[in-house]
């Protein structure tokens, strides 16, 4: 049992890495885009898991998404309409 422990110890850094890198959003995702990070991590075991845990994803505060709001469709969705009332 003891001689498995390290194929278990590779096979859950590697699906950790694996999840990890599926839910990072893409504009956290460093040198690489997200698919071939994915790759890496299943081919190169276990250094494509370590290679994304150590490079692989900004780990700073994210940025945030420029956010738009969408244009008043009609006078009550305007809010400049209805401070004037």
């Amino acid at each position: 049992m003891l001689r498995l422990m390290p194929f278990f110890l590779f096979l859950a850094l590697d699906i950790y890495a694996v999840v990890d890198a599926i839910q990072t959003d893409d504009l956290l995702v460093k040198h690489l885009p997200k698919i071939f990070w994915i790759i890496l991590i299943l081919v190169f075991t276990p250094i494509g898991a370590i290679a994304w845990l150590v490079a692989g994803k900004d780990r700073q505060t994210p940025r945030p998404r420029p956010f738009r709001q969408p244009p008043p469709r009609g006078p009550d969705d305007d809010p400049d309409f209805l401070r004037n009332l």
